[in-house]
């Protein structure tokens, strides 16, 4: 492929514009705020100085930002995409955004003869830069085959789930069941610790059964210890858990663990956790100031 456009340089659009460069893909970067630019600027990318500069130099362009309202104007917005996109042009939209949103932007790119594809993942910040993440695209089938040779660097598996929302629904419904079993997960080792046993033996017996999984063993420790490096924010994580409420809504389906985790997670941002990583959930029942 040709030059990579980066829109979005946070925790995962950085390691993952890195990725690439450390692959020998060449890749033009745009972030709101520029600076965030320099370090990648360091490893060989250029800097574009809009949305619209990079869709014009890149025939492909990446987006990675953290919202619906973020990923929607960057598009949309003066300068956005929508300036320069056009007939040859492909955006691959990863960020975590509702089917709505997602639609509304293919529609847009679309009707100026552009390509599409929604492709969130499923993955934090070490997966992101260890090229390891999971991609769940949809859309224009003939432009996830012409991406899969940057999908093959940024992630360890893709799926192409068919039309456009599908993606994000998929992503969704992840990051909803991640949601609720943190918090689980919390509740589980504050009632070990107030019960008298040890929180760190709790790990280990959680380990070796049938419930044992990379979340429990990656985040338990530091957990236990009180401490919450963002590998992924805890309000990106709220922001997650209150977008797939919205399609249980449409779809009828009854979510009451979610929506108690949803709480755990508001909570938790009021408390003034939301720039730490989600497993931060744990000081809402380790301070005993539970969501109920």
């Amino acid at each position: 492929m040709e030059e990579i456009g980066f829109l979005g340089l946070g925790i995962m659009g950085k390691a993952m514009s890195m990725n690439l460069l450390s692959h020998g893909f060449k890749v033009t970067v745009w972030n709101r705020t520029l600076s965030r630019c320099d370090e990648l600027v360091e490893h060989g990318a250029t800097i574009g100085e809009t949305p619209a500069a990079v869709i014009k130099k890149c025939k492909y362009t990446i987006a990675m930002l953290s919202d619906p309202a973020a990923a929607l104007s960057v598009v949309f917005d003066k300068d956005g995409v929508l300036e320069q996109i056009g007939t040859g042009k492909n955006y691959i939209d990863m960020s975590t955004v509702d089917a709505e949103t997602s639609s509304k932007i293919s529609e847009a790119i679309t009707s100026k003869g552009g390509c599409f594809l929604e492709a969130p993942v499923s993955g934090s910040k070490k997966p992101a830069e260890d090229g390891q993440l999971v991609i769940l695209a949809a859309g224009e089938r003939a432009l996830y085959d012409a991406a899969l040779p940057v999908f093959d660097v940024l992630g360890k598996k893709s799926f192409f789930l068919g039309q456009v929302g599908n993606g994000a629904k998929m992503k969704l419904v992840v990051n909803m069941t991640m949601g609720s079993m943190m918090n689980a997960f919390s509740e589980g080792i504050v009632l070990a610790d107030k019960s008298g046993l040890n929180p760190q033996t709790l790990l280990d017996v959680l380990d070796l059964g049938a419930i044992a999984n990379p979340m429990f063993k990656m985040k338990g420790p530091s957990m236990i210890q009180g401490s919450y490096p963002p590998a992924f924010p805890l309000k990106h994580q709220q922001k997650d858990m209150r977008l797939a409420l919205a399609l249980g809504d449409e779809n009828s389906v009854a979510m009451p663990v979610a929506a108690a985790s949803n709480e755990a997670f508001k909570k938790a941002r009021s408390m003034g956790l939301g720039d730490l990583d989600f497993s931060a959930v744990h000081e809402t029942v380790a301070s005993g100031k539970g969501s109920s």
